[in-house]
């Protein structure tokens, strides 16, 4: 594995957990009773997923479809 792909790796992890734990800390908000928190923290963590993740997820999803048909 070369060091940028390491890096690469590393990088996603970090963010992985990081969303995760927003999740989880929305999902907490709602069973303590803050609906309002629950439904900010999900609505930013959608916007997130469609404002910067999405055209990556689709790339990656032909990609994948692509080397498969290989």
């Amino acid at each position: 594995m070369s060091k940028a792909n390491k890096s690469g790796t590393i990088f996603a992890l970090v963010h992985l957990v990081l969303l995760i734990a927003v999740a989880v800390y929305g999902l907490f908000s709602l069973v303590k009773g803050n609906l309002f928190r629950f439904v900010f923290i999900f609505a930013l963590l959608i916007a997130y997923y469609f404002l910067v993740l999405h055209q990556n997820v689709k790339k990656e999803m032909v990609r994948k479809k692509s080397q498969r048909k290989t």
